[in-house]
């Protein structure tokens, strides 16, 4: 669903109810339960009043959506949210989200501030931090959220008692980019031209010493440089005069200081290129939808006291995205089928429209799960959908055989007719009785040639008139008893000749199941390696990130004579490498499992003969992985 359509303006993604506690507004979780599309999230938090809704407008490409106000007020309140079509990402939405300006003395609620930053935090892929002036201490001190995050937030829910934490950090945290407004210095250092980055790196540095002083100036500089792999930073001087400044939302670019407006672009152009897809533990993509239950998720840990855990998380979000994947995926299959099926139709046609549908259905449920590892919800996926493909196939049957005998009746109804009023009673009666039975099958074969039953209807009639056959043989004295005996032979003959056409009628019909399951398979298997194979990516770059920003900060370490420090990081780097090297190796093992499962699970939905054989088949499949 186009978010264009959605949102004209922002909405109230998480606030306060009547009670002071946090709660996510329905009409924000309705939205997001709309988009299907993978979200980009721009978090942006920082003090009240230092401009930070007017750098989201900008990311929305409008003038004005988000409250910006004019006064000395905090505007917004919670978490605001406004979902746009991502400018440079087909197929994916922006997602951004306003936050509570902290620091307003009139609220006092510091824990308030703290869980607006862990949520913002916890939901984003890009946090840009917004302040005033410059990046000295007194900013930094301002910034001790950012030290409260290992105290708010876990990303296991068992941690070792010596277990380092901050690699696990670094994969699921959002890029960091601190933006800062009215900068009116020169980006010098020892006289020589620097980046606004170096700018930002050089604040971040350590000071060596053990004093609680030195431990205080360090904390949320160490907690930036552990927690958070990618960092950039902007500066922008002041955007306008001070007697415009109240009036932002109305000034047009032309009145605007030319290099603010060229730094805002450059800010733009970064998040949009720069920002990651959002995330979660173990490369796994978040939709508009899983973005929505996992507000609710960490929104319900926080009301119940809790400290929101990542890992809990994906297992509460695994759940109902899951449940959610396997009914939209169902409806699907469903509505498609019921639309394009038409009764009765060649087998072929219909498998090849259940082909189709399937793969849309899977198409959703692999969009919407997430993290379905034991392929439960899949398994269980394929099994309905098996079921509601062999009702249609049986619906099917039914039809043709309806139509069938329905041309049958009109076919044959001279034959009724003659055996009604005795004319096939008389000497020679029996060979008209046999010709007219000949004809009239053949001008039934050639009217229904194209019905899935027409052998088998057939075959069942000409059984019923066995008997009679027999009578009129009987009756017949123009033969002897030898040629009685012959014909009748003859007409058994006949009749296990139809019985054969019937048999190898519904062996096409078998073989054709056969290869509806190989295909639902395939397309089943296929789909799971090449999600496996987008989040096994999305691992090795989440892992490369990490281990470039530890082994930059090694270097920094080392260069700071940080000795110890370096030494413990390089442990962190060389352990880092171990469980790389173990989730690579780990893959294989894996996605045999997954084919083992499902074929445990095809073998038990195909029909007759047909389990043996394909389940064989897929488990000798799963042993070339």
């Amino acid at each position: 669903m186009a978010c264009s359509r959605l949102m004209s303006a922002p909405v109230c993604l998480i606030e306060n109810d009547e009670n002071g506690q946090l709660r996510v507004r329905k009409e924000a979780k309705d939205i997001l339960d709309g988009i299907s599309e993978p979200v980009v999230v721009v978090s942006v938090v920082g003090l009240y009043r230092t401009g930070k809704s007017y750098l989201m407008n900008r990311l929305a490409g409008q003038q004005s959506g988000f409250a910006l106000g004019s006064t000395i007020e905090s505007k917004t309140k919670g978490i605001w949210m406004w979902c746009v079509p991502h400018p440079n990402k087909k197929g994916h939405t922006l997602v951004l989200l306003d936050t509570e300006g902290l620091g307003d003395v009139k609220k006092g609620d510091e824990k308030h501030d703290t869980w607006i930053f862990c949520l913002a935090v916890l939901l984003s892929s890009t946090l840009v931090y917004n302040s005033l002036g410059v990046i000295d201490n007194t900013a930094l001190e301002k910034l001790h959220y950012v030290t409260a995050l290992t105290e708010n937030i876990r990303v296991k829910a068992e941690v070792g008692q010596h277990e380092d934490e901050s690699a696990d950090f670094m994969r699921v945290f959002p890029s960091f980019v601190w933006a800062v407004r009215d900068f009116t210095l020169q980006l010098k250092k020892e006289d020589k031209p620097i980046t606004s980055d170096d700018y930002l790196e050089g604040a971040l540095e350590l000071k060596r010493g053990s004093s609680p002083q030195t431990e205080t100036y360090n904390l949320p500089r160490s907690c930036l440089r552990n927690f958070f792999a990618v960092r950039k930073c902007f500066v922008f001087p002041r955007p306008a005069s001070t007697e415009n400044m109240w009036r932002m939302e109305e000034l047009t670019e032309k009145e605007l200081d030319s290099k603010f407006l060229e730094q805002a672009n450059t800010f733009c152009c970064y998040i949009y290129k720069n920002s990651e897809t959002k995330t979660v533990t173990g490369g796994r993509t978040i939709t508009g939808t899983a973005l929505g239950n996992l507000a609710e998720v960490y929104v319900e840990a926080i009301r119940s006291g809790n400290v929101p855990c990542l890992e809990n998380a994906v297992v509460s979000l695994a759940k109902i995205q899951n449940v959610r994947a396997a009914d939209e995926a169902l409806q699907c299959y469903m509505t498609e089928l019921f639309n394009l099926v038409q009764l009765p139709m060649n087998p072929e046609e219909l498998s090849n429209i259940h082909t189709v549908t399937e793969k849309k259905a899977i198409d959703v449920f692999i969009t919407v799960s997430f993290n379905d590892n034991d392929q439960i919800y899949q398994q269980e996926l394929m099994g309905k959908i098996y079921d509601e493909y062999q009702q249609m196939c049986q619906q099917n049957y039914d039809a043709s055989r309806m139509q069938c005998e329905k041309v049958l009746h009109d076919v044959f109804d001279t034959l009724e007719k003659g055996i009604s009023d005795g004319s096939y009673l008389k000497p020679g009666g029996s060979q008209k009785y046999t010709d007219t039975l000949r004809q009239l099958s053949e001008e039934y074969r050639a009217k229904t040639h194209s019905q899935i039953m027409s052998e088998e209807v057939l075959s069942k009639f000409l059984k019923t008139k066995e008997n009679i056959g027999n009578m009129i043989l009987q009756a017949d004295q123009s033969l002897s008893a030898a040629e009685q005996e012959k014909e009748v032979e003859k007409m058994k003959t006949e009749i296990l000749k139809q019985q054969k056409r019937s048999l190898k009628e519904q062996n096409r019909l078998q073989e054709q199941t056969f290869k509806d399951m190989q295909r639902t398979y395939d397309e089943h298997v296929n789909q799971i390696i090449h999600q496996m194979e987008r989040e096994q990516d999305r691992m090795r770059r989440d892992n490369d990130r990490v281990l470039d920003a530890k082994l930059r900060e090694n270097q920094a370490l080392v260069q700071l004579g940080f000795q110890w420090e370096a030494a413990r990081m390089q442990s962190e780097i060389d352990s880092l490498k171990a469980d790389m090297n173990k989730e690579n190796s780990s893959q294989r093992s894996k996605l045999r499992q997954v084919l083992n499962s499902i074929g445990i699970a095809t073998t038990m939905l195909a029909p007759g003969f047909t389990p043996k054989l394909i389940g064989v088949g897929i488990s000798m499949a799963s042993n070339f992985v």
